[in-house]
């Protein structure tokens, strides 16, 4: 051990300078000009050797974090990441900016791991990817002792946290590593904490003298949508209709809903697939690798899915059911629209969620301090899905944080639900409950204060209390809504016994004698369109109503495509869709003029760089040097605005930094099939063409789209009998790009917002 340390200070001595600078880094391998917050202190900290709690939102560049770090320390950069699935696609990407990363899982072979181990003892490794369990092995230790360790990164470190909604046991052994290999920092990242996370995570992985960096939890481009659940699967595929083509995720309470959806979705034309812990592991597999590297895949899923998950596109994410905590919603919601554009977390909840959570903590057989905290969690919860001010003021607020304006960006801000003084109806209500018993659920309730009489209501002589029909000025919904709300306040508590009846909470007594007012909110009518709002990117100001600028557009994405399906890779990792449209811009001549658009690291701009320009200069020969549009500020306020979701406007500027939709699904943890919907809707919206998406010959999509024409009622373009007059040739995230591109053509320009 201390060999093992006097060569790391040894090797720290070496002049950074020699290795490389951060900036010179993020612009030569990153191909960026500047740091995001917060970026550049923690890896100057980190370079130096010291320790760093890091606590981002997910999308603001964690991992550059310490990938920059890892590559100007002298050694390997040891990253434990709690999940093997997703390493592969990882160091993929990293290899394609040129940076040296592997990772050590068990499903290498025994000879490839060998091959890994060669390559870190000769010093050809600066990232190093392994499972906590892993990074703990005594043969894992002994390889590192052999080597230079230039840092530990210790992602998703929420997970040690035994109030967390992710808890691993394995995580609980990484503070060994402090005795273990001295002298060598430890950064810990997290894009979910509250405040006791936080300190359970400082106080067990040891990191007290740890410098702290935190940003703000606010996802500006996420709007938060709830709706109480009424038809979920009806109020589901309404919410789908206007994310076609994206990529997506759907949160199911169970396996057998899961699998449920994902069928009846499948049969209606979306790439919709199932994951849960009840598959095969095989099955998972497949279906996850299928969400990352294809587009506007739906994964209908339990929780089991999403950690890990670096799918940038990821446009939606939809809970079908309440989460247990804010920690897990956040974390769940944060899945969409990792690339910063306009991305939708539409939550259904509804009564039978309440009185569940409610009873589960009632019933938990934990610790009382367990139950008092996981309680309080939950609480927390149900207040946030009844809350009647904004929602990001709320989410923010419990994670510690103020926000003194409303955001603008969610269903209470832009719908502007509705309050009323609902204390008589909650006085009605607990005064039925407790003359009733205080053992019948919701259903006896409303059917008594109606006055219904019927066979249950006669048979317990409820026809005969005070509260018999004194209720008939509210219709059964919304004393239904009253109850779930009364239930969420907590003046309502679930019956012991666990069979769904309620009894009254010492709360109560003030409110049915007058001394407390409650305050309740109306349910919004059904959305039929959700109020959408996009914005543009600075890249994506190309003019695509000239043709000879939508021409280069279409040509350049058909270039990615073919060098992507030549290194077997997505096309984003070949380049981002933001940076084909700042070569539409800048129009470069040379590879000097390649090296200045943000997004082209060295080592693509030598792999691709010459046949990309090219290929512009031969546009120039015949089209000329187009006028651009001009330039606005990617992060300005004022920038325009389109009819777009937050989860569309996410996509669409990852597609724009040449990702392709597998990577955008992986960064934003999205399903492909959520991404490509979410392409095939930007197709239609005019954000896109379709030779941006795909790279078909003329002839094929001419011969699409007279299927199309010959089968068209009313302007609808159905999939399904294209689909089966080309027998399966073409896929349906193909057949959607193609309609796209029909109804664009149909569409106005001022529709384009």
């Amino acid at each position: 051990m201390d060999d093992h340390v006097t060569q790391i200070q040894q090797t720290n001595l070496q002049p950074l300078d020699k290795l490389g600078t951060p900036i010179g880094i993020l612009k030569n391998t990153f191909g960026f000009d500047t740091f995001r917050e917060h970026q550049e202190n923690i890896i100057t900290h980190v370079i130096n050797g010291g320790d760093a709690f890091v606590l981002m939102p997910t999308g603001s560049g964690k991992s550059i974090c310490y990938q920059i770090p890892a590559m100007i320390r002298p050694g390997v950069g040891v990253v434990v990441s709690p999940l093997i699935a997703l390493m592969q696609d990882q160091t993929e990407g990293l290899h394609q900016m040129g940076i040296k990363a592997d990772y050590i899982n068990s499903a290498l072979t025994p000879a490839m791991i060998g091959e890994v181990e060669h390559r870190i003892r000769v010093g050809k490794t600066d990232l190093l990817y392994a499972a906590p369990e892993r990074v703990m092995k005594p043969g894992f230790h002994r390889l590192l002792k052999e080597i230079p360790v230039s840092l530990f990164a210790i992602d998703e470190a929420h997970c040690i946290s035994q109030w967390g909604h992710d808890f691993r046991r394995e995580y609980l052994q990484l503070s060994q590593l402090v005795d273990q290999f001295p002298g060598v920092p430890r950064i810990a990242l997290t894009a979910t904490a509250d405040l006791q996370t936080r300190e359970e995570i400082i106080q067990k992985l040891r990191l007290q003298q740890a410098q702290h960096f935190i940003s703000s939890f606010d996802r500006p481009n996420i709007r938060y949508l709830l709706e109480p659940r009424q038809n979920g699967f009806n109020q589901l595929t309404a919410f789908l209709k206007h994310h076609s083509g994206h990529s997506g995720l759907v949160y199911c309470l169970t396996r057998k809903q899961a699998d449920q959806i994902a069928t009846r979705l499948a049969n209606m034309g979306y790439n919709a697939l199932p994951y849960h812990a009840g598959m095969d592991s095989g099955t998972r597999a497949r279906h996850q690798r299928r969400f990352l590297r294809e587009d506007g895949i739906i994964v209908v899923a339990t929780v089991a899915f999403g950690m890990g998950i670096d799918k940038p596109d990821v446009r939606f994410v939809v809970h079908m059911g309440m989460p247990q905590s804010m920690e897990s919603y956040y974390q769940e919601t944060g899945r969409a629209g990792r690339d910063g554009e306009p991305a939708d977390a539409y939550l259904l909840y509804s009564l039978a969620d309440m009185v569940t959570i409610r009873a589960l903590m009632a019933n938990s057989d934990a610790d009382e301090t367990f139950k008092r905290v996981r309680g309080k969690k939950a609480e927390s919860m149900l207040g946030y899905c009844e809350a009647v001010r904004c929602r990001r003021q709320l989410l923010l607020s419990y994670f510690g944080e103020t926000r003194d304006e409303p955001c603008g960006n969610c269903d209470v801000c832009q719908e502007k639900v509705e309050t009323w003084d609902g204390s008589v109806a909650a006085q009605k209500v607990l005064s039925c409950a407790y003359r009733t018993g205080q053992r019948f659920g919701a259903e006896h309730l409303i059917h008594v204060l109606l006055g219904m009489d019927n066979d249950k209501v006669r048979r317990f002589g409820h026809h005969q209390v005070s509260t018999f029909g004194i209720g008939r000025e509210l219709s059964h919904k919304e004393w239904k809504t009253v109850i779930r709300q009364l239930v969420a306040s907590g003046f309502l508590l679930p019956h012991p016994d666990g069979k769904g009846g309620f009894c009254l909470s010492p709360e109560s007594r003030a409110v049915l004698k007058g001394e407390k007012r409650v305050i309740l909110r109306k349910d919004p009518a059904p959305v039929k369109k959700p109020p959408t709002v996009l914005r543009k990117t600075a890249a994506a100001e190309i003019d695509m109503k000239n043709p000879a600028v939508k021409d280069l557009w279409e040509k350049l994405r058909f270039l990615r495509t073919e060098i992507a399906r030549s290194l077997d890779v997505p096309p984003y990792m070949v380049f981002h869709d933001a940076t084909l449209k700042a070569m539409v811009r800048a129009m470069p001549e040379n590879i000097e003029d390649m090296r200045q658009i943000q997004g082209i690291g060295e080592k693509k701009c030598e792999q691709f760089g010459k046949r990309f320009i090219s290929l512009i200069r031969r546009h120039v020969e015949i089209h000329g040097r187009p006028e651009p549009l001009p330039i606005k500020d990617t992060h300005d306020s004022d920038a325009t605005l389109l009819s777009h979701s937050p989860t569309l406007q996410e996509t669409l500027a990852l597609f724009e930094e040449g990702m392709s939709p597998e990577v955008i699904a992986e960064k934003r943890n999205l399903s492909l099939s959520t991404i490509k919907n979410h392409l095939a809707r930007l197709i239609e919206e005019g954000h896109l063409t379709v030779h941006d998406v795909i790279s078909l010959r003329e002839k094929e999509i001419s011969e699409i789209e007279a299927a199309f024409n010959s089968n068209d009622s009313g302007g609808n373009y159905h999939l399904k009998p294209v689909f089966e007059k080309f027998e399966e040739k073409y896929d349906y995230p193909t057949l959607r790009f193609i309609r796209g591109g029909l109804l664009a053509k149909a569409t106005s320009v001022d529709d384009l917002g």
